[in-house]
């Protein structure tokens, strides 16, 4: 065997350390290809550098991002600076570097198919050989191929990512779109089958599972559906009820209010009415949001149908009722109140109603109020009253003080008062029943008491002093029985007239009288012993204590009339 030369075995073994370095770089290659993390690689590449011979790590550069790592001189921000400048008048290929204190610098390229990454920034006491040198452009590309590598893996977690979150969204879309739809389905078949208000609540309280309201604009509970029984919410001031309602239409859509989720039906900027989801917890969402706007839709659409046919029914009640109470063309009347569904061939009474305020609000309470207590309102507005025309019978005097509280609930009125008139077998007869009703409005305070319905059959002796034709008979008869009387109070602005009729309506009983004229009893006694020096009768006799008191009640009549004792 021929022995082996100094020089060549020092080749061989220069050989044999350069290609276990590649066998370990090709490993490291493998493992950095593995990685997801850019700084995983970029750590792997600074700790390899040392192996690889003479050499220091001073720091990465990466495109885009900056220093990715630093060590040696570039761990200070000014030697950084430098180097950083120079890396950007660099080609992409790389090249020599002067850092101060350094025999040797050089700025690798991380490079690959997938473009530049930036440098591997590589410094040492003096110039390596070609072995490292060939070594440290390897890893420097290995690097940027593993670099590449991780982020193409983080573009497809991040597409894969953006996939996932889009059909989440889109599945998301879809649910909420379903759910509209069946809040727009269930809605739309409330509107079509004419289920009215109280089919909205039902179905409004069935998508939300929450209790429903609706209101009118005034704050009156309409209709309502929920696990509860029908709780009213409390009314509040109108002032209160305006700055709510004004909420609403600015905000455009439900606000939250006192525990309660509120939104108008409106047209036209009018307020027709409210819906309102109970919720004082604020559990609710969108969804309940968008039911709750349906919602609203469809009780405008269903308010305004019936303001439409309310005013249409208004204007042909008004001509209608007009007609009939001025005896003007009856039988045209009864054709066109047929033609609105009201059956004026069974009995029928005439009704004024009289309550404080402005004449279209009691008109709409009126018609409300007439219309829950199951009565065809053809109505007529006057300037003192509102005329009803209602079927009637003789023993219904209850349903008429029914109505008058239904027009106090629902106006809101301080007070209302009603007069009956007799029963109308056919149309000639509305005109006089319509006499009578007035009657009984104008007689209402003569006969005193609190407000209630006055029906024309029950006033008795009024009744009979209101038909008759001639009151000059029945003036005669006040003059002779209360002139003197009248004299006196009109002279002295005394009440004695008021007093003996009052004492005469409670019985001859000193303190009922006090009680109702709100006066002492000896002030009462002493009244009556002034009626007794000034007219002259003896209130003890019975005769005389009848004929006071028809004179009296004559004299009420004789002012429901319009018809004031003549001087």
């Amino acid at each position: 065997m021929t022995p082996v030369s100094a020089p060549n075995r020092q080749s061989e073994l220069a050989l044999r350390d350069q290609l276990s370095n590649l066998q370990g770089l090709l490993a490291l290659s493998m493992i950095m290809t593995e990685r997801r993390s850019e700084d995983d690689i970029v750590h792997l590449a600074t700790t390899a550098v040392p192996s690889l011979g003479r050499c220091r790590i001073d720091g990465v550069f990466q495109v885009g991002f900056g220093w990715r790592a630093t060590a040696g001189s570039c761990t200070r921000p000014a030697p950084r600076a430098q180097v950083q400048a120079q890396l950007t008048r660099l080609a992409a290929d790389g090249g020599a570097l002067t850092i101060a204190g350094q025999g040797w610098a050089w700025a690798f390229a991380l490079r690959s198919l997938a473009g530049h990454f930036g440098f591997l920034v590589v410094t040492a006491d003096q110039e390596p050989s070609d072995a490292e040198l060939f070594l440290l452009r390897v890893l420097a590309q290995q690097t940027a191929t593993a670099l590449a590598n991780a982020g193409l893996h983080a573009g497809e977690r991040a597409a894969t990512a953006e996939l996932r979150s889009a059909n989440a969204a889109l599945a998301q879309t879809v649910a909420a779109l379903q759910r509209k739809t069946a809040i727009h389905d269930r809605l739309t078949r409330v509107a079509v089958a004419g289920e009215g208000r109280a089919g909205i609540a039902r179905a409004l309280h069935e998508l939300t599972g929450l209790p429903a309201g609706v209101e009118d604009r005034h704050g009156n509970l309409l209709a309502w559906a929920g696990p509860e029984p029908v709780r009213p919410p409390p009314k509040v001031t109108p002032t209160k009820r305006a700055h709510l309602l004004e909420r609403a239409l600015v905000a455009g859509r439900p606000i939250r209010a006192d525990g309660r989720l509120v939104v108008v039906a409106r047209t036209r900027g009018d307020v027709l009415g409210v819906v309102a989801l109970a919720d004082p917890d604020g559990r609710a969402g969108e969804q309940e949001t968008v039911a709750l706007e349906h919602a609203a839709t469809v009780l405008a659409v269903e308010l305004a149908w019936l303001q439409n046919v309310a005013d249409a029914e208004l204007r042909l009640g008004r001509d209608i009722v007009s007609d009939l109470i001025n005896g003007i063309d009856s039988d045209s009347a009864l054709e066109r109140a047929r033609a609105v569904g009201h059956d004026l061939g069974r009995p029928h009474r005439v009704l004024l109603l009289d309550a404080p305020g402005h004449p279209d609000t009691l008109v709409v309470a009126v018609r409300q109020a007439v219309r829950e207590h199951r009565v065809t309102p053809l109505l007529l507005p006057q300037t003192d009253a509102v005329v009803v025309l209602a079927p009637g019978a003789p023993d219904d005097m209850p349903r008429w003080e029914r109505l008058r509280a239904a027009v106090l609930a629902v106006s809101g009125a301080t007070r209302c008062r009603v007069g009956v008139g007799g029963i109308a077998e056919r149309p000639s007869e509305f005109p006089r029943s319509h006499r009578e009703a007035r009657l009984a409005l104008r007689l209402h305070d003569t006969i005193g008491g609190a407000d209630r319905a006055v029906c024309y059959d029950e006033l008795g002796v009024y009744q009979l002093l209101g038909e008759l034709g001639d009151t000059g008979g029945v003036e005669r008869f006040v003059r002779r029985w209360l002139g003197d009387l009248l004299d006196y109070d009109g002279q002295h602005r005394t009440d004695l007239v008021a007093t003996v009729s009052r004492y005469l309506e409670c019985g001859g009983n000193y303190d009922a009288t006090a009680r109702a004229l709100a006066l002492g009893r000896s002030t009462v006694k002493y009244r009556l012993r002034r009626i007794r020096q000034i007219s002259g009768h003896d209130l003890s006799r019975p005769d005389t204590r009848f004929n006071l008191q028809l004179a009296t009640r004559a004299l009420g009549t004789l002012h429901a009339l319009g018809e004031p004792l003549s001087p």
